[in-house]
């Protein structure tokens, strides 16, 4: 790549981070219209986790394939498509008839979304190759995850309110647009210098294993729940064996980055069960609407702001330790509130929650992308960050069909205040569970010895980025 100057390297991330912004907000941004939709399109508590979850699963199934893809046939290219794909798939949403269309081009809009995050990351992470600069980058990046998140109610709110919940897909459409013309005008292309070759066979097990694992959760299937056992043991064996793997099993012997991956899976976990239990509380209980539900969640959309770029700054000066450490803290007291407590029953207690988890989930993010690619060499970068992005994804996917299946066990269809206080019960202790998850393993890999271990694994890689094949009899 030839030397660019510093306004390009500022213009790139800016672009990076719009296809990020659509990507991370349509995450959220649908959970404050989910009662719109159930009643439009009659929809149950399953409709709902599928509508939220079949966006999720496929960015988690595709994310590592589109990232080697775009190392091996040149990364703008993969991103300019994806952002037209993405872009596409917004229009089909606005004008789904019925639930099943609407699940369905959620999937499109996730194949689109799925070539933006990680091929977006080794684009920044080839850009700025000074480490001090590139972890100032990653900082910002990581703070638009956590931006974009807390901010999705509030802007869900005002156009299901204002225009009606089709127009949280019309969002996507001009700064879609307007992301593609700049990355066609600004974006240099580029590719790995050893691109890594396609394991259908992998990549076809990670789609067995992650959809099976939630259709098993939300219809309570335990014949699924065999087949993703049986997914993830062929995983496990058959990775190894290939010389370029989909996942390479190496990366996980750094401390370090096998803690992000907990961490982000944990973190995205709370975060998606949150927003699920907030919405459906808030407007099938107290009686909101999408817009004034989508105001209480103010100061979590206002600590997160805050804080996401402050934990990127932190990262940056003192490494993941203090900021992993203090979004343990803040996310399992936010959990604790709400079942301990029945933060739900009193306002000053709800909107105290809301800034507990605001702090913590604003300062996971940048920690995770930091820990996942710092000293890794630049030619597995793509790579581990495709994992981080990954992770996350699988957190949310999971979030929702482990937290909705709890809440469906318990709660009516009329969702009445009793029902819905004592069936959410168990799953804010799960959402407490997560946040303890980030705190103790944010501890446990953070310090000197994990830091070996990553100096470690990184060395072995710039000695052989190839795993040695193994011969099979």
């Amino acid at each position: 790549m030839a030397e660019l100057t510093h306004r390009r390297r500022l213009l790139i991330l800016a672009i990076c981070c719009m296809s990020l912004l659509i990507v991370s907000l349509d995450n959220t941004v649908l959970n404050v219209a989910l009662p719109s939709i159930r009643r439009e399109l009659d929809a149950g508590v399953a409709g709902m986790q599928w509508t939220i979850d079949a966006y999720t699963l496929v960015l988690a199934s595709l994310l590592m394939l589109a990232g080697s893809t775009a190392d091996r046939i040149g990364r703008r290219k993969v991103f300019a498509t994806g952002l037209v794909l993405f872009t596409l798939g917004s229009v089909l949403c606005s004008l789904a008839p019925n639930l099943t269309a609407l699940v369905a081009f959620r999937m499109v809009q996730a194949v689109g979304g799925s070539m933006l995050n990680p091929v977006a990351m080794s684009i920044i992470t080839n850009t700025f190759t000074e480490p001090r600069a590139r972890a100032r980058a990653i900082g910002v990046w990581g703070g638009v995850v956590g931006i974009s998140m807390a901010a999705g109610p509030l802007v869900g709110g005002v156009l299901t309110d204002t225009v009606g919940w089709r127009a949280i897909f019309w969002l996507n459409v001009p700064i879609g647009l307007a992301a593609l013309l700049l990355t066609l005008r600004y974006v240099p292309e580029s590719r790995a210098p050893r691109p890594r070759r396609v394991d259908p066979v992998g990549q076809l097990l990670v789609i067995v294993l992650l959809g099976s694992l939630t259709y098993a959760i939300i219809e309570s299937d335990l014949r699924v729940a065999a087949l993703a056992a049986l997914a993830l043991l062929a995983l496990l064996v058959y990775e190894p064996r290939r010389p370029e793997p989909l996942i390479d099993l190496r990366f996980f012997r750094s401390a370090p980055f096998s803690g992000a991956t907990v961490i982000a899976v944990c973190a995205f976990a709370a975060l998606a069960g949150f927003l699920f239990l907030n919405t459906l509380y808030l407007q099938d209980v107290r009686g909101m609407d999408a817009l004034e539900a989508g105001v209480y969640t103010l100061p979590m959309a206002a600590l997160t702001f805050v804080c996401a770029p402050l934990s990127g700054r932190l990262v940056g000066s003192f490494g993941p330790r203090p900021s992993l450490l203090i979004a343990g803290v803040a996310m399992t007291a936010c959990g604790v509130l709400f079942a301990a407590f029945d933060a739900e029953s009193s306002t000053p207690l709800l909107f105290t929650g809301y800034v507990f988890f605001g702090l913590g989930f604003g300062m996971v993010n940048a920690p995770i992308t930091n820990t996942a690619v710092a000293g890794m060499p630049r030619e597995q970068a793509g790579v581990a960050a495709a994992v981080a992005s990954t992770s996350r994804q699988i957190g949310q996917t999971l979030g929702v069909a482990v937290i909705g299946a709890v809440l469906a066990h318990g709660v009516s269809a009329a969702f009445r205040t009793e029902d819905f206080a004592a069936a959410s019960r168990p799953a804010w202790w799960i959402v407490a569970a997560c946040g303890l998850s980030v705190l103790v393993v944010g501890a446990a890999t953070s310090g000197a010895w994990a830091r070996g271990t990553a100096e470690r694994t990184a060395r072995r890689f710039e000695e052989d980025p190839r795993p040695p094949a193994r011969t099979t009899h």
